[in-house]
């Protein structure tokens, strides 16, 4: 059965590539099963260790701890979660440090034939920056993911010393962000095993400086309706947010965060899951669940960060498993896109398109060191679908 509503491809304002929702109201479907990946199964792993579909290679961007290309820039240590702008003919890939000090997020510049040309820091002095997410109007939210972190709101181009704190948008464990320009609000992830669901309503859209921060209400099933609550003290102190609304529909370890066309899918870790919100019809359903995988065992394991790709297939990171990132293509089906071996003491974090869809970067927070000082930052050209 096809997911009536899963992932179709569209594009809107601002540059906003959008994915998701066709229609509303119809019966819910079964999470996504085991098939073959719409590229073919996986060829030995190449010089890098990574093993991708047949047209499909790979090089290393970037190293924690070691100049990126021919700049002077030295890579952050334990890259997270990314995502990727338009930069005039080119692009920029901004990636998070998930370290206690330092933190941050740093970048690198490509021109149009892909070539390195640059590298900065867009935010610094802050603590476990781990996912974020994109806004339209192409700033990045990166997320500090401790108790009572905040959202800081950076520049791609830089400098660090213009990113901003927003603490109107709650202080709790934050995972990853993502903005729906439909309804005017920014979705957020808490990563605790007893963590909520929330949406950002900016008092102003385009200004994240004031507004009020919903949690999600619902039931304890896999599906049913939904709705938000206004939290009375984003602050989160002496109350944590999420013990502060009756009924506040509870998730084990929010994740990756993903929003496209009236749609919204996220992750949690500590049950395995791919959540998808219907957004016009204020449903939730069970997008993949590892436990109800049939036949054979589940191909996604330890669910982290999800894009979605032009094509309308999600993207989804490994934190362990098998160190691959898979793909739930609309007729749900999920298999894996591509593994990196040698490194089973680390994870797959930040996967983010270019605009045209033909390049994917992606981070080994830890490499093949297993130590957060040993990160790799990775692009795979291919023939993607489109």
């Amino acid at each position: 059965m096809k997911r009536r509503n899963f992932l179709r491809a569209a594009v809107v304002g601002a540059g906003v590539t959008a994915f998701g929702n066709r229609l509303s109201g119809a019966a819910l479907a079964a999470p996504a099963q085991n098939g073959p990946s719409p590229y073919g199964a996986l060829q030995a792993a190449d010089a890098n260790g990574i093993q991708l579909p047949a047209g499909f290679t790979s090089r290393v961007i970037a190293r924690s701890g070691q100049k990126v290309a021919s700049t002077g820039y030295t890579w952050h240590s334990a890259p997270d979660g990314g995502a990727v702008f338009a930069d005039g003919g080119g692009w920029i890939y901004v990636s998070n440090s998930e370290i206690t000090p330092g933190g941050g997020a740093s970048a690198v510049k490509f021109d149009a034939s892909g070539n390195i040309t640059g590298a900065h820091r867009v935010l610094a002095n802050t603590r476990q920056n781990c996912a974020g997410g994109k806004t339209p109007w192409n700033t990045w939210l990166s997320c500090e993911e401790i108790d009572l972190g905040f959202v800081y709101e950076c520049q791609p181009n830089g400098p660090a010393s213009a990113a901003v704190q927003r603490p109107a948008m709650g202080k709790f464990k934050h995972e990853a962000a993502a903005a729906d320009p439909v309804r005017k609000v920014v979705y957020l992830t808490e990563d605790t095993t007893d963590g909520c669901l929330y949406r950002f309503v900016p008092t102003t859209w385009g200004d994240l400086s004031a507004g009020t921060l919903q949690v999600l209400k619902a039931g304890t099933a896999t599906s049913g309706s939904f709705t938000w609550a206004n939290v009375p003290d984003p602050d989160g102190s002496p109350t944590a947010t999420r013990n502060q609304v009756s009924g506040a529909k509870r998730f084990n370890g929010g994740e990756g965060l993903h929003y496209a066309n009236d749609t919204a899918w996220f992750t949690t870790k500590g049950d395995n899951r791919v959540w998808q919100l219907n957004l016009t019809s204020s449903t939730y359903e069970l997008a993949y669940d590892d436990s109800l995988v049939s036949p054979g065992s589940a191909p996604l394991t330890g669910v982290d960060n999800v894009t979605g790709s032009s094509s309308g297939d999600l993207y989804v990171a490994e934190d362990g498993g098998n160190m691959e990132i898979c793909v739930i293509t609309p007729n749900d089906i999920v298999a894996p896109f591509l593994r990196i071996t040698g490194q089973s003491s680390s994870e797959i974090c930040g996967p983010a398109f270019t605009p045209a869809g033909n390049r994917l970067y992606f981070s080994s927070q830890r490499g093949t060191s297993g130590s957060s000082s040993g990160g790799i930052t990775y692009e795979v050209t291919g023939p993607f679908r489109s």
